[in-house]
């Protein structure tokens, strides 16, 4: 099986990469050569940046495409005008924020609507979800879509309120014995997903015929408050959890950029129905509960010291956000006496 990734050295794209060279898949990556020197043996490159790739691709055909690098319908569009007649299965990666916010029930399946007011992210995924399913309706492009939600990998600390350039920053304030910020009240639920189970899923769905016209999300199905993630995160650090729960609004007034990723995704309670993705890849689980991979990411980091990075600006927004709302809450109080 002849598969094309277009990026492939990403969070999850990596561990999908690794998977499908361990089963043996004829696996190229169009990328623009970052990390290549850590692909596994047997995975090829095309070095060129998609939007100049026509020409390199020549007259190339592929039995699937999966592109994690689409993120507007202009991208769709593009893929459409490269592929159109040259691939057996397309998959586009979009994203579990794309569900319904805020939801209307806390049980996410494939069918549950695709609306989200919050974040210009998950609405551009929706538009591309949208174009794509006309390309298949219309045409027959054989599009398949994936929806990961929160998933991470060894070099992620996956927490809510968290610096994403630097992830070992919250687990530096919990070292150092600093607050840090929970969103709510700490118990909306959630499923964090390592990359090795995500990939799973994904190389199952590669190839796969009955898969074309279907939508998929790929998760975990251990669930857990944002309380236990937070604490089982400070256990495994050596440290405790000092937690300050502030409302996700008043978290997004204070630090605009939190906003889509908050409102827009993770300050509501989702648990996600992995019945379809089981039945369409045979014998998938998610195997990695929380508690071990976070384990892997935490050894991951100590095992250099110039991978503890700590997000100067970030921290200090934290700092100045727990302040800012412990003295609100405080003179709250002294008003309602």
């Amino acid at each position: 099986m002849k598969v094309l990734f277009i990026g492939g050295t990403g969070i999850i794209s990596t561990a999908c990469t690794r998977l499908a060279a361990e089963r043996g898949i004829d696996l190229t990556l169009l990328t623009r050569g970052r990390r290549a020197a850590e692909l596994p043996s047997g995975v090829k490159t095309l070095g060129a940046d998609i939007e100049d790739a026509a020409q390199l691709l020549g007259d190339r055909t592929f039995d699937v495409v999966v592109d994690w690098i689409a993120y507007t319908p202009a991208h769709i569009e593009r893929d459409l005008a490269l592929f159109r007649g040259r691939v057996r299965q397309y998959i586009f990666i979009s994203s579990a924020s794309a569900y319904q916010k805020p939801p209307s029930q806390y049980l996410i399946t494939e069918s549950t609507p695709l609306a989200n007011p919050y974040w210009d992210y998950s609405r551009n995924k929706i538009a591309c979800e949208e174009r794509l399913n006309l390309a298949y309706r219309q045409e027959g492009f054989p599009a398949t879509i994936v929806r990961p939600s929160f998933t991470y990998g060894d070099t992620i600390i996956p927490l809510a309120v968290n610096s994403w350039p630097q992830p070992y920053t919250v687990v530096d304030r919990m070292r150092r014995g600093k607050k840090v910020v929970v969103h709510g009240d700490g118990t909306s639920l959630w499923s964090l997903t390592h990359n090795s189970d995500f990939a799973k899923g994904l190389v199952g769905l590669l190839g796969r015929e009955q898969a074309i016209g279907h939508a998929f999300h790929i998760t975990s199905d251990e669930v857990m408050t944002w309380d236990q993630f937070y604490r089982i995160t400070a256990e495994a650090a050596g440290a405790e959890a000092r937690i300050v729960h502030i409302p996700s609004e008043f978290i997004a007034a204070c630090i605009p950029e939190y906003t889509g990723g908050l409102l827009g995704d993770k300050a509501h309670s989702v648990v996600f129905d992995n019945t379809k993705i089981k039945r369409f890849v045979p014998g998938f689980c998610a195997t990695v509960p929380y508690g071990q991979g976070i384990r892997r990411s935490l050894a991951w980091f100590d095992a250099d010291e110039s991978r503890r990075q700590v997000d100067q600006e970030a921290d200090a927004a934290f700092d100045r956000l727990i302040e800012c709302y412990e003295n609100a809450t405080a003179e709250a109080l002294r008003n309602s006496r």
